[in-house]
């Protein structure tokens, strides 16, 4: 009867199109940094270094400067081109020059001031503008930046770095379509600029026109044939149209370009999750967050997989990471709840869901989730209570009226249950659940037929539900309909072959039946399953026991916990490999070796570690 302890929890990550999603918006803010451009936007407005009637002193401090700011002395250059400034104000080269020092130092105010002297001493001049819009871009000013960009173009409309530049802005702005007109009348002023084809394309991506992006990487290739920006575009455009094989191949040569590029290990990551090779796609996702640690998407997406892995301990890591990365994120919070929920710290999850729900009141999903700790405390009047304010928020949503019906079973109180499964049940015809936990309520209430029809609908809407056929067995059996309730546990065992309770109470109605032989066989089998499974859970407990033990620095202890699993259970292979981890940092370095060596024979997941 496990499955009646099953809720429905929210989750924030996890499938293909919120991967592509996420991806494409990574790349948006890959490709079109609001940071330091160093624009060079009219390669010929160059204007004298010097304006007229400016002193020698003045000339002598901005050439001072310029060397300064050559060799990379950007303090030296700062004070020779502030002592420009001083001399001659109007020296639109010195305004522009500290500006740009200033912009490099991270002093963004002070260089707005210098470059909007720069565009009154200069109004005509596109760069000028171009470089005050890079400038209070910085500042999130993106409205105003567009403003100048806009300007840049105005003044410079054959220039295709005006262009692209106002392009980049606009894609900022979530403008797509507009930022893709820009950039293709910069490709018709320079059609040979691989940059451009590879830019527009990602544009393409964005709005899901995939042929239309590929064209365009194909295009940049050709133009620039180690181009690994554009392998990495061309190898997403590729996965966005589930041509997996050809995304994995052109993202490899990406990476073969560059090996540090961590969007392309990120979305070769993915593309190995679409293939269902979880070891690959975890290799892509921790070179990731290696090279990018600060990228809270990338930890959000590791923590997600290592936490299907059942790699509970790192998948929390990888979500705190993300929470300290973006502590106003309502979903950062509720991934890390839900991971600490099922490493069993209830306490720890109702903090994290109760900061999601304060920074996200209105969300009916966390506020299930903070049911569902509750339910783990045995807080029953807590979960109702979060279960009821959900369905306030969202009073059609099936999951939440079968968890309060679960939450209110669990409190004893079986007519509201009953009422919450079958308002479940009205909202979903389908959930498979709901009549499988209204079944078992009436049998446990002692109505036999309802629960038996009950029962028949969770098989009719899910007919691969072992455990439903096994209570449905059950049910006949007390019923006294014999051959029904071993067709029954036959099915649950077809099923789920090692389902120990399907085969010990077949063999109970066999015996009823006059089949001894066929009862003892699936008795037996029974028995054996109930002592694997008890192995299985005494070797688990004792292995986490020493891992604990082992983080807490504690070897001995460690290493006697795993030796005790192993005794429990030979065939364990996590506990020889964590028993070799133990032995290895206790300096014992052969007994080491023969124990990880055991345990990738075991599983051959568990590769041993690099010889330190």
């Amino acid at each position: 009867m496990a499955r009646i302890l099953a809720v429905h929890l929210r989750y924030s990550v996890g499938s293909e199109s919120e991967a592509l999603s996420l991806v494409l918006t990574l790349m948006r803010a890959f490709l079109f940094p609001a940071g330091l451009l160093m624009l060079s936007l009219v390669c010929d407005a160059a204007v004298a270094l010097q304006e007229k009637g400016a002193g020698c002193a003045t000339a002598a401090a901005y050439q001072e400067g310029v060397k300064a700011f050559q060799r990379g002395d950007l303090p030296g250059a700062r004070k020779a081109f502030e002592k420009a400034v001083n001399d001659s104000p109007r020296n639109a080269d010195a305004q522009n020059m500290l500006g740009q020092v200033l912009l490099q130092q991270g002093n963004v105010d002070d260089a707005i001031v210098h470059f909007r002297a720069l565009v009154e001493l200069r109004p005509s001049l596109a760069i000028a503008h171009a470089y005050l819009a890079q400038a209070v871009e910085t500042r999130g000013r993106l409205d105003d930046a567009l403003v100048e960009f806009r300007l840049a173009v105005q003044f410079a409309p054959k220039q295709w770095q005006a262009h692209q530049a106002l392009g980049r802005a606009l894609s900022l702005q979530n403008k797509t379509e507009d930022a893709i007109a820009e950039f293709k009348q910069a490709i018709v002023l320079d059609p040979k600029q691989a940059e451009l084809h590879d830019e527009i394309g990602s544009l393409f991506a964005q709005e899901s026109k995939f042929a239309d992006a590929e064209n365009e990487f194909r295009e940049a290739l050709k133009l620039k044939p180690d181009d690994e920006s554009a392998y990495f575009h061309l190898g997403a455009a590729f996965s966005g149209e589930k041509e997996n094989e050809k995304a994995k191949e052109t993202l490899d040569h990406a990476l073969q370009l560059d090996p540090k590029d961590a969007m392309a290990w990120y979305y070769r990551g993915i593309v190995m999750e679409a293939e269902a090779n979880s070891d690959e796609a975890l290799r892509s996702y921790e070179r990731a967050v290696e090279l990018r640690p600060n990228a809270a998407p990338l930890q959000t997406r590791l923590g997600s997989l290592l936490q299907q892995r059942g790699d509970l301990d790192r998948a929390v890591a990888a979500f705190s990471k993300a929470v300290t990365l973006t502590p106003g994120d309502a979903e950062a919070h509720n991934n890390v709840a839900l991971a600490m929920l099922q490493r069993g710290e209830a306490d720890a999850a109702i903090k994290e869901f109760q900061q999601a729900i304060r920074l996200y009141p209105d969300d009916a999903g966390f506020q299930g989730n903070l049911g569902t700790a509750y339910l783990q405390k045995t807080d029953f009047v807590g979960a109702i209570a979060q279960f009821r304010a959900a369905l306030k928020l969202d009073p059609g949503k099936a999951s939440l009226h079968h968890d309060l019906a679960l939450a209110l079973k669990l409190s004893d109180d079986l007519p509201a249950a009953i009422a919450e499964w079958k308002e479940a049940i009205r909202f979903d015809p389908n959930l498979a659940d709901a009549y499988y936990s209204l079944g078992v309520t009436l049998w446990q209430s002692g109505d036999f037929a309802a629960a038996a029809e009950q029962l028949r609908h969770a098989i009719e809407v899910q007919p691969e539900y072992a455990e439903a056929y096994y209570t449905l067995g059950t049910v006949l059996k007390q019923m006294n309909k014999l051959p029904e309730a071993a067709d029954a546990l036959r099915q649950a065992i077809r099923l789920d072959p090692d389902f120990a309770g399907a085969h010990t109470t077949l063999a109970a109605v066999l015996r009823q039946l006059g089949d001894s032989a066929e009862a003892a066989v699936e008795s037996k089998a029974g028995a054996e399953m109930t002592k694997a499974k008890t192995d299985l859970q005494a070797a688990t407990f004792a292995t986490n026991s020493g891992h604990r033990l082992l983080t807490a620095g504690d070897l001995d202890g460690a290493i006697l916990q795993f030796r005790s699993a192993i005794r429990v259970m030979p065939s364990y292979a996590l506990a020889h490999y964590e028993l070799g981890s133990a032995l290895r940092q206790k300096g014992v370095k052969d007994e080491a070796g023969k124990e990880y060596r055991k345990a990738a024979e075991l599983d051959p997941h568990l590769a041993p570690p690099a010889p330190q």
